[in-house]
């Protein structure tokens, strides 16, 4: 029998993912504050999508002791790709999610640390350290923010709270302006933090409805997917296709109104 014939130590690696998480956010803080002095480079086209010295500082540390506790996992980065895919554990990391509001002094950014255990999001880390927020859960064991269970909204209307929005260049004009215009319609209002994890984590708290994200990557929400689950919140087949690698049109939302939700989004949702 081979070590990956035995079941894998989901205690401990929901212990660990929580360690390192805080410890990487505690790192991102010192990083933060010589933000000044950090080399910034631009990924691909669109000059909003940047990263930083830190955001590669981070994700090797994050790298280099999941390797050390687990070496028979799975790795995908957002800035240091994929290694061993088809393990039955993949953690899925986002160092530094929101770099863009890190570089400009904004305190929406946080670490991401999620797991997939059989190609399922299984564990999910999510370290705020300007507010001091530690949001955490495990598939069938709840999700907290430090020891505080969360839960999503009870409310039944998008006019009831808010609801998280984003997009990016692609996608953005066919089918973000079109959401806003219905979700105004409905009397509803929108948040954009420029953080996918932490409005995601915002969402299985209860403080955001629901969030919508024309094209998201999965670094930036599977930790935060585990948190809604747990939370009693719905969640779309984000994973559909290659979205793992690739990335999807997202919508995480309370029971309520995430019908309501999905039908202002409309088919480019499963598309």
């Amino acid at each position: 029998m081979t070590a990956s014939d035995h079941a894998p130590d989901i205690d401990a690696r929901y212990a660990f993912a929580r360690a390192l998480a805080h410890e990487a956010a505690q790192m991102g803080m010192q990083l933060y504050r010589e933000r000044g002095t950090l080399v910034v480079e631009h990924k691909g086209a669109y000059r909003q999508d940047v990263v930083s010295i830190a955001d590669q500082r981070i994700e090797q540390f994050l790298r280099a002791r999941l390797a050390e506790r687990f070496p028979e996992d799975g790795f995908l980065g957002e800035e240091s790709g994929a290694a061993d895919l088809e393990a039955r554990c993949v953690w899925v990391i986002d160092p530094i999610d929101g770099t863009a509001c890190f570089l400009h002094g904004l305190h929406n950014w946080c670490v991401s640390v999620g797991l997939m255990v059989d190609g399922r999001p299984h564990v999910g880390v999510i370290a705020d350290p300007n507010h001091d927020e530690l949001f955490h859960g495990c598939l069938g064991r709840g999700a907290f923010v430090n020891d505080q269970p969360l839960k999503a909204s009870a409310a039944t209307h998008v006019s009831e709270g808010l609801t998280g929005t984003g997009t990016f260049h692609p996608r953005g004009k066919e089918h973000f302006i079109p959401f806003l215009e219905k979700l105004l319609a409905e009397g509803g209002m929108f948040l954009r933090n420029g953080s996918g994890a932490l409005m995601t984590a915002y969402v299985a708290a209860g403080r955001l409805l629901g969030y919508y994200e024309t094209q998201l990557k999965s670094w930036d929400c599977l930790a935060g997917l585990v948190l809604v689950k747990e939370a009693g919140g719905l969640v779309n087949d984000f994973f559909r296709g290659d979205g793992l690698l690739d990335g999807n049109p997202y919508l995480v939302a309370c029971p309520g109104v995430y019908a309501q939700l999905a039908q202002m989004v409309g088919p480019s949702l499963d598309t």
